[in-house]
């Protein structure tokens, strides 16, 4: 651990000489050239990142530098399931925020009422 401050230490260097303006640009531009010069590492970053549920499954294709398609694959080869948010709930409970003031209409129609705020909000 006292290596890894060493080696920021001597990389402030660049900050002060005001080639960097702070040390997380100074990182940032480190793992950008990393992740160039080892394209395998990208492909495993992305993967623990999306293992962690740190980003979506398309930023982590992003940051894998491969389509959707191809990253989906390389998280069943690397054992990762793949987690699709359950948006049924939600529909459901909108669903049930509508009901009561659906208005059928002679012709077949439904309407919906006002909300008596606006805009109108669903929770």
């Amino acid at each position: 651990m006292a290596e890894a401050a060493t080696l920021l230490d001597e990389l402030d260097v660049l900050i002060q000489k005001g080639i960097y303006k702070d040390r997380e640009s100074l990182v940032r531009d480190a793992m950008r050239s990393l992740l160039r010069s080892k394209p395998e590492l990208r492909g495993q970053l992305a993967v623990e990142l999306y293992r962690q549920g740190r980003v979506s499954l398309c930023r982590v294709a992003e940051i894998g530098g491969i389509d959707m398609e191809s990253f989906k694959e390389l998280l069943g080869e690397a054992g990762v399931a793949r987690v699709i948010p359950a948006v049924g709930g939600v529909i459901e409970n909108e669903v049930e925020q509508l009901l009561p003031r659906m208005i059928l209409l002679p012709e077949g129609l439904l309407r919906i009422k006002a909300c008596k705020s606006s805009p109108c909000k669903l929770s």
